[in-house]
């Protein structure tokens, strides 16, 4: 089983729109999204909280389900989880009574695959994250940034065909969330399986990504798709850049500049009202 061949991860999304809730609680959080995501692209999701950034990302991993509209992976439709789209929260979920080679070998458990061959994956995905002397330690001995790195070996040991990553640095301090997301980038160049990575940190997603789309306040829209071309590899350098702060004035001002529009809230029929509220500033 080797770590360096995965699927292609190709993403459809046509006309996407999910309502969350029921009745009078019901509100739209993603509306008529359009997106093709090419396989082994590395792509930020970037907008403000409550925009419905989580909603896709749930969306593609079988967790949600869209109102109208389709969502494919390699021209098959989702219709529910699987371990070929793994997902990263920002907080860890790891069992604290297994060790770290037996938490990223859990998932091959549960397929059947012998002990012998998914503890092979489990130590070959631990060395491409840097945790192959960490293999029999427990998760309380890990610092914060180490429990990410076993939950994304955890994840990676699938060989998904889409890591799907929901603001998985948030709850980390600024250095360690640095390093974490130039182990993640190096992590990629070895793997390719495409990523979709959610965050609210401009100075991330332009960091990451080769591609970056921005989020509109809800109902969720894409306004702005972004193709990225800061040459590979990046160092911590390319945030000080001319091109870097340009790019992020121009991200600053999407986002302002969408704050000001009302939001609009579905009555219980599903429906939005004719005459919506202004939204307050987040």
């Amino acid at each position: 089983m080797s770590v360096m061949q995965t699927p292609d991860g190709r993403i459809d999304i046509r006309q996407l729109s999910i309502v969350l809730g029921q009745g009078r609680e019901a509100f739209e959080a993603v509306q008529g999204l359009d997106c093709q995501i090419e396989p082994g692209q590395f792509v930020c999701i970037l907008g403000p909280s409550g925009c419905g950034k989580s909603t896709l990302l749930g969306a593609l991993a079988g967790h949600l389900s869209a109102k109208t509209g389709s969502l494919k992976v390699d021209g098959n439709e989702v219709a529910g989880p699987s371990p070929q789209r793994g997902m990263v929260f920002q907080h860890h979920t790891l069992f604290p009574w297994r060790t770290v080679r037996d938490n990223v070998a859990f998932g091959l458990k549960m397929r059947g695959i012998g002990k012998a061959e998914r503890h092979r994956a489990a130590d070959e995905i631990l060395k491409l994250v840097g945790l192959e002397d960490f293999s029999e330690r427990w998760p309380d001995q890990l610092s914060g940034g180490m429990q990410q790195r076993v939950e994304i070996a955890r994840v990676l040991v699938n060989r998904p065909r889409l890591l799907l990553m929901d603001e998985p640095f948030g709850a980390l301090d600024a250095l360690t969330r640095l390093n974490m997301q130039e182990l993640l980038l190096d992590i990629w160049t070895h793997i390719r399986t495409t990523v979709v990575f959610v965050t609210h940190d401009i100075d991330e997603a332009l960091f990451l990504a080769d591609r970056l789309l921005v989020m509109s306040a809800r109902p969720g829209r894409i306004i702005e798709d972004l193709r990225l071309d800061f040459p590979r590899p990046r160092t911590s350098e390319l945030v000080t850049s001319p091109a870097f702060a340009r790019l992020k004035r121009h991200c600053l001002d999407l986002l302002r500049h969408d704050n000001e529009r009302p939001l609009p809230r579905l009555n219980p029929l599903g429906l939005p009202p004719e005459n919506p509220l202004p939204r307050f500033a987040l």
